[in-house]
């Protein structure tokens, strides 16, 4: 599994990764992505879908908070979860996921999936600042610092 830092140069390489890790993923895993407006949160969440081959498009649910990517293979779906506007835990709860049989990946999910799993992977994407700590343009193709870091029995075992 690609756990530690990876540094991400293009936009195609940061689906590229979202491949990659799709091949190390399976029915309950639960991905939470990190990193500000722009990182590539939803670019690596289309590589992911790519991997797992399920029906796209994959864009941001902002507006619609999950979006569920069926298999086109017979695997497990692929649930899109933007939590950015959720407040807590049970408001997560309430999007009725089924977590045990789908791969779910949870965008701006810090601090907001205690007690939904046993394990479960952190993905935080950071993208530089200017000189005065300025947001680089959210389009600039800027290289990203992408760290993944597994938690629980599931990845501790090496998995």
């Amino acid at each position: 599994m690609p756990q530690g830092a990876n540094t991400v140069a293009t936009p195609e390489q940061m689906e590229q990764l979202g491949r990659r890790l799709a091949a190390w993923l399976e029915p309950g895993d639960l991905v939470v992505l990190t990193g500000p407006l722009g990182a590539g949160k939803t670019t690596l969440t289309r590589g992911l879908g790519e991997g797992l081959n399920v029906r796209t498009p994959i864009t941001s649910p902002t507006f619609v908070l999950a979006r569920t990517h069926p298999s086109l293979v017979g695997g497990a779906p692929l649930v899109h979860v933007d939590a950015y506007r959720l407040g807590s835990a049970m408001e997560l709860d309430d999007l009725d996921i089924d977590f045990a049989r789908s791969i779910t990946v949870v965008e701006w999910g810090d601090g907001l999936l205690d007690g939904v799993a046993e394990s479960w992977l952190d993905v935080a994407i950071a993208r530089p600042t200017g000189a005065t700590g300025a947001d680089v343009a959210l389009d600039a193709p800027e290289p990203r610092t992408v760290t993944i870091t597994g938690h629980g029995p599931r990845w501790r075992s090496g998995n």
